[in-house]
């Protein structure tokens, strides 16, 4: 039994493979090292490119998201949550006609002057103006407080907005009676819901429909800028959205919730700079990583040219010599990509706390990023393999 387990650890111990794709990469500890810091670092600036894409898209439906609807009506003027038009608010009461629909919102929405109520600065925020009794909002903490905004001239304040629009949630939370001008008007903060600041506006505040026409006398009284359908339980959206257009003139859009999220994204993904910018800086990330690998494993391959033509005299095949390249590409693709998690997920951090957007690391994104470095290294040492050609045994002996 002895011998048998003896001969049994002489054949493992026979068969095992050498990891020479290792050995070399760390043969020299420095070279390996400004590799993996070169990795790591294309690694964290397609991170940081694709984070800011993405979050900054996903910031820009913030409001969208929380609105308890199916159906979306929109005028079709409206390119975006900046450059919201108006229709007439009759043509959601049509809506009633389709057999689906329970309920509708009409709602307001435009971009006012806050004044800062202690450094006496102005600011664009996002209005919202709506009926108190309509329950617009999947929040249950808005809904429950929007009874309070029946007083005219009261407002909710998002307490996630940015701190230039001043220390509204502090003072309110302090006790403090808080009244300042929108639009030259005065206002009560009544009380804070949490929104979360979008792309297209650093702050928000909910009111009612009329401290909305208070606020901003120059829209006609009949004429909204959203319009809000909740269908019966089961119901199609996307049927709904196909009968209403044979129901509604031309003079209205009808989209569904989801619709409505995308159009807000397609605006700022066609419309402005904004993604070919940051997906143009994930691709630099990218051929910046590819130089770094090509030079590290180029040189590798041309440092240990003799061993390869040993190698290849003692019997070695050249599939062979190409696969211990490969091995080393993947190797550093594996080690790079760690570091630069880690980091990416440290900034992200830094920039939910310094900006308030809703950057986050995705399961998605995280692949994306690690099959970028697979693609970026195996495509170096594809391209350092053909060093391996001038090994000619021939030249040893």
């Amino acid at each position: 039994m002895v011998s048998r387990g003896l001969q049994t650890i002489a054949g493992i111990w026979r068969s095992r493979r050498i990891p020479l794709a290792w050995l070399l990469l760390t043969r020299q500890p420095m070279r390996l090292a400004v590799a993996l810091a070169g990795i790591a670092f294309a690694g964290i600036l397609m991170f940081m490119q694709l984070g800011f894409r993405d979050g900054l898209f996903e910031a820009s439906v913030t409001v969208h998201k929380l609105f308890d609807a199916d159906v979306v009506l929109l005028s079709p003027r409206t390119t975006s949550s900046i450059g919201m038009a108006s229709f007439p608010r009759r043509r959601l009461v049509q809506t009633l006609a389709d057999p689906d629909v329970i309920g509708i919102s009409p709602v307001n929405w435009n971009l006012l002057l806050w004044r800062n109520p202690e450094a006496r600065t102005t600011r664009s925020i996002l209005t919202l103006g709506f009926e108190p009794d309509d329950p617009i909002f999947l929040d249950p903490s808005i809904s429950s407080q929007a009874r309070l905004l029946q007083n005219r001239g009261w407002v909710l304040f998002d307490e996630r907005s940015r701190p230039e629009f001043g220390p509204v949630a502090a003072w309110l939370k302090q006790g403090r009676t808080v009244e300042t001008e929108v639009s030259g008007e005065r206002i009560r903060v009544a009380g804070l819901v949490s929104l979360g600041p979008s792309f297209g506006a650093d702050g928000n505040m909910i009111t009612s429909r009329e401290t909305y026409q208070r606020l901003m006398p120059s829209s006609p009284p009949g004429s909204i800028e959203l319009g809000l359908i909740r269908l019966r339980p089961g119901a199609d959206p996307d049927a709904a959205v196909a009968r209403l257009k044979r129901l509604l003139p031309g003079d209205v859009r009808v989209v569904t919730k989801a619709g409505f999220e995308e159009l807000e994204k397609t605006y700022w993904r066609t419309s402005t700079a904004i993604g070919f910018i940051f997906t143009l800086g994930a691709g630099m990330g990218f051929v910046v990583g590819c130089v770094i690998v090509y030079q590290i494993l180029y040189s590798d391959v041309s440092d240990h040219l003799p061993e390869y033509a040993t190698l290849m005299a003692m019997g070695y095949r050249l599939p062979s010599l190409l696969g211990v390249v490969a091995r080393e590409g993947l190797l550093l693709a594996v080690l790079g990509y760690l570091p630069a998690y880690v980091a990416g997920q440290g900034l992200y951090a830094l920039v939910r706390s310094g900006t308030r957007l809703p950057v986050v690391m995705d399961p998605q994104r995280a692949l994306l990023v690690f099959t970028m470095i697979l693609v970026m290294c195996l495509g170096s040492a594809g391209l350092a393999m053909r060093r391996l050609g001038d090994a000619d045994p021939a030249e040893i002996f």
